[in-house]
């Protein structure tokens, strides 16, 4: 009884796919726009479900098959997407034409309290969120908030030396920990105990985890938001009530104290205090509820954890493939800590220009993440290709593939610190770890500051080998980051004084 069903439901299926495949080729092909024919609904994201590569390898594939493209169209479902090749045109995406692609793409779940942050806002209410957590991230703020950073590095070293099985490799695990503490410390506040006894870092653990489940939560938020929301899937709700909870408890516990320690608690304390968020310039009204902020501080997880590991991890590995360049990194670090007496404040970290450099170019090597989305707000064209884009258009641009385009970065595989040398620095339009234009990742420069500070004290106190032999990269298999998947670290005490 049920065979005929089944067949019918197969035959529906099939028939719906194969229409929805050729809607979007016909979709582009009327607009003179090449399209991915490989597969016509779920384009390189079928690729990766089937596959065991990182998607922006897929979507890297594409770029160099079709450098010369302006863009290429692929299917996503019944949304007309372009990966955008052109590297004029990606900066005209990302920076140029902000009034017509100021969104990300995704948005915010409405039974998903969390998932309300800046990473996920979108028009007016990105706009004055972004406005009221600028001043985070000032240059005097940093400064002042860098103890948090430095103290998280030096109490990772701590833990280092008192855990000697870390030294042996699972280091990418182990920089989890530290940036999952750090980011603590800068959220939660800190004390003279150990990041390392916090009890918000179980939780911490668990959010930035990443597993097949949570990769295929995403991938599905990616493609569309909107069936994510229809089928009822959530991202962090599971973490709304212990996170809106300690947030809660940690900006009470701050206006009883009524002390400044110069980080996110503030914030929180400070717009509690104020009261009604309102810009000016449109009307745009906010309440900072407990809610609201917390998932502001989950901002601070997303962005601070994984990424932040990847950069420290990769950059220790092209490290231990250059031991010339890590003795001059050694170099610079020891003469820092002994001119300064260990005391490793801001104004010292921004005086190793080596490590800086190094650094840099690590994460021109290997991002943090692969790609970048937007979607399109209103129509309009792209330069290069006289490209008309609709209104709702999804847009994916490549970070890694320009980072390594030979038309762009000479050599691209030669590990060369000095290519961000003050005379051969890239422009801004061409280097985009954390992205570019308005919507460039607000908490960049934190970022930054809690890669240095781990790594900085984590080479002057160990040196890193490589664990087995120099082999090709092999990415994890991950829809946003850039993993690398099969090679691992060794640390090595250090004898100094």
């Amino acid at each position: 009884m049920l065979f005929l069903p089944l067949i019918l439901l197969l035959v529906a299926i099939t028939l719906g796919w194969y229409l929805l495949g050729r809607y979007n080729e016909n979709y582009w092909k009327s607009r003179g726009v090449k399209f991915y024919s490989e597969n016509k609904v779920l384009g390189p994201f079928w690729d990766f479900l089937i596959s065991k590569r990182a998607l922006f390898e897929i979507f890297g594939d594409l770029y160099k098959k079709h450098r010369d493209l302006p863009v290429i169209a692929v299917g996503q479902l019944v949304t007309p997407t372009l990966f955008v090749i052109d590297p004029k045109n990606v900066q005209h995406v990302l920076s140029g034409d902000f009034q017509a692609f100021h969104h990300r793409g995704v948005e915010s779940i409405d039974s998903d309290q969390l998932t309300d942050n800046i990473t996920f806002m979108n028009g007016p209410r990105w706009k004055l969120m972004r406005k009221n957590m600028t001043p985070l991230f000032t240059a005097n703020k940093l400064k002042n908030m860098y103890y948090i950073m430095d103290k998280s590095a030096q109490d990772f070293v701590t833990y280092l030396k008192n855990n000697p099985k870390t030294w042996e490799g699972d280091f990418h695990s182990t920089l989890m920990m530290f940036n999952n503490a750090a980011v603590c410390g800068a959220i939660f506040g800190i004390g003279t105990e150990s990041i390392f006894d916090s009890p918000f870092l179980k939780m911490a653990k668990n959010l930035s985890q990443t597993n097949w489940k949570n990769q295929l939560k995403f991938l599905l938020f990616t493609i569309s938001p909107t069936l994510t929301k229809k089928l009822g899937i959530s991202l962090f709700k599971e973490y709304e009530d212990f996170f809106i909870g300690s947030i809660n408890a940690v900006i009470k516990k701050r206006e009883k104290e009524n002390v400044k320690m110069h980080d996110f608690a503030d914030i929180c304390t400070s717009l509690q205090k104020n009261g009604t968020m309102r810009d000016p310039q449109t009307g745009y009204e906010m309440e900072p509820t407990t809610g609201l902020l917390s998932a502001q501080a989950l901002f601070f997880f997303t962005a601070g954890v994984e990424p932040c590991a990847n950069a420290i991890f990769s950059t220790l590995v092209l490290l231990c493939r250059h031991p010339e360049i890590l003795e001059k990194v050694h170099q610079e670090i020891d003469e820092h800590f002994e001119k300064h007496k260990n005391n490793i404040t801001y104004d010292v970290i921004c005086e190793m220009e080596y490590v800086d450099k190094v650094l840099s170019e690590g994460m021109r090597k290997f991002p943090p993440i692969g790609l970048l989305t937007r979607q399109c707000c209103q129509d309009t064209v792209l330069p290069v290709g006289n490209v008309k884009v609709a209104k709702g258009t999804k847009m994916f641009t490549p970070i890694y593939e320009i980072h390594n385009d030979p038309k762009i970065y000479p050599d691209p595989e030669v590990f060369d610190p000095e290519r961000f040398s003050k005379e051969r620095r890239p422009n801004d339009d061409i280097y985009l770890p954390f992205g570019m234009g308005n919507r460039t990742c607000i908490g960049a420069r934190y970022a930054k500051l809690q890669v240095v500070a781990g790594m900085v004290h984590v080479l002057r106190n160990f040196t890193v080998k490589s664990k087995g032999p120099h082999v090709d990269i092999v990415f994890a298999h991950d829809p946003l980051n850039v993993k690398l998947g099969n090679v691992d670290i060794q640390l090595i005490p250090r004898n100094i004084s």
